[in-house]
């Protein structure tokens, strides 16, 4: 599926601020850890345009650097052309999930977008990984709980 046996995988949130760039920085992280970098293309996008072309936000980046993780990409806006860049498209929530699927085309599109939690291992009870922005240190904390636990998994089931 992967083009020169690349796999592409893209994370989608809300507004490519919070918990998708740090979805795309834990994934780098996961892959750089196993010697794996060149068998991988991972980048994020949101679903609104809010946010085009800033940082993550200061409070994940803050969150990340504590856990060893550098959160650098620059938010860029979900489009349709993602379907055929990517293999995999994970999203953060069900609001995220109805966004992305409703812009298939076909319904090979559509069975490119998975849930991340659908990977998680250690918090299976999660059904989402909640949006931390209007929250605190607890919030974002527990996102990258989540996002953690599910990317190392997601990598065990691609490799």
């Amino acid at each position: 599926m992967s083009y020169n046996n690349i796999i592409r995988l893209l994370f989608i949130c809300l507004g490519n601020i919070c918990r998708s760039p740090a979805a795309e920085g834990v994934m780098k992280a996961i892959v750089k850890r196993e010697g794996r970098e060149q068998d991988f293309l991972i980048d994020s996008a949101g679903i609104g345009g809010w946010h085009v072309g800033d940082l993550p936000d200061s409070r994940m980046r803050r969150h990340g650097e504590m856990r060893g993780y550098q959160f650098d990409s620059r938010a860029r806006q979900f489009s349709r052309k993602d379907f055929a860049d990517f293999d995999y498209i994970f999203v953060m929530d069900h609001e995220n999930y109805r966004a992305v699927t409703s812009m298939a085309r076909t319904q090979e599109d559509r069975q490119k977008v998975r849930m991340l939690t659908d990977f998680l291992t250690h918090h299976r009870g999660a059904a989402t990984v909640p949006d931390p922005y209007y929250g605190g240190d607890k919030d974002f904390e527990y996102a990258l709980d989540l996002i953690e636990d599910a990317c190392e998994n997601l990598y065990l089931s691609l490799t």
